[in-house]
């Protein structure tokens, strides 16, 4: 998931994404999707440095939760990818990382 700006609508993301094709194939952008995320209660964080760390920062989520009297719901993620790893070195590199949550009863 890479957040776009909010200027962004649908069909200028679909004007983007034909003059993409049109430059250079790629069989991964035929997956490629415009659409908004809503995601509800969730835990949030900014990782920064490699993207094999982030189970680490996924266990201090969950602990900082279970502190805060809230548990995880689902191993699934978002994953926002902030910085582009072809520029940024690895210890900058800065993802959020987001899971639903919900209050122990």
């Amino acid at each position: 998931m890479i957040r776009q700006p909010d200027f962004l609508t649908e069909k200028g993301f679909e004007q983007f994404l034909e003059q993409t094709k049109r430059k250079k194939a790629n069989p991964f952008l035929e997956k490629v999707r415009f659409e908004q995320a809503t995601d509800g209660l969730s835990c949030q964080m900014m990782h920064i440095g490699s993207f094999d760390d982030e189970p680490k920062t996924f266990e201090q989520m969950e602990a900082f939760c279970l502190v805060q009297g809230y548990s995880r719901t689902s191993k699934i993620h978002r994953e926002i990818y902030l910085s582009d790893p072809r520029k940024t070195e690895t210890a900058k590199l800065k993802t959020v990382l987001r899971f639903p949550v919900k209050k122990v009863q």
